[in-house]
């Protein structure tokens, strides 16, 4: 029988939806993450004898972030990042763009105000994945979606409906 002390506490995942990356060399990816982004490391397997893990947690601007190494012999080949990026609301687009630049993000699309007002740029980090940095109209970013853990979003109030913004 196993001593279940001996298993460590996983790290709380925040937000509510993960987006849970595949690149190659996942434990690179995570300190490019924090060089370039601030993350913070909360957890990760140790790499096998191939120096590949199967998984790394970090926590990244008040958000989870979940990152692998491919496994093909698993089914898992490495698959190049397309048809999506990743939405970084930030209160200092410029410090965050600089820095990531530092890091070793080459710029896909400049800062710009942009139509409907805020400042935004789209970064492409060392392993593929876009990032697209949003900085709110008055400079404050939103604050981390819901902050209520896994629960999901609030309620409705009785009688409301959800309506789409208009822009």
């Amino acid at each position: 029988m196993s001593d279940a002390s001996a298993i460590p506490t996983p790290p709380q995942t925040r937000g509510g939806v993960v987006a849970y990356l595949q690149v190659d060399g996942a434990v690179r990816a995570a300190a490019f993450y924090v060089r370039a982004f601030g993350a913070e490391i909360v957890a990760s397997m140790p790499p096998d004898a191939q120096g590949r893990t199967p998984h790394v947690h970090l926590h990244l601007n008040g958000s989870s972030l979940m990152l692998a190494d491919p496994y093909p012999e698993y089914g898992q080949p490495l698959r190049p990042a397309q048809g999506f990026s990743l939405m970084l609301p930030v209160d200092d687009i410029h410090a965050w763009w600089e820095r990531a630049l530092a890091a070793g993000a080459e710029s896909e699309m400049p800062v710009a105000e942009m139509f409907w007002g805020d400042l935004y740029g789209q970064l492409r980090d060392p392993f593929g994945v876009v990032w697209a940095l949003d900085q709110p109209k008055g400079g404050a970013a939103a604050p981390p979606p819901c902050g209520r853990g896994m629960s999901g979003p609030a309620p409705a109030a009785a009688g409301s409906a959800i309506r789409a913004p208009t822009v």
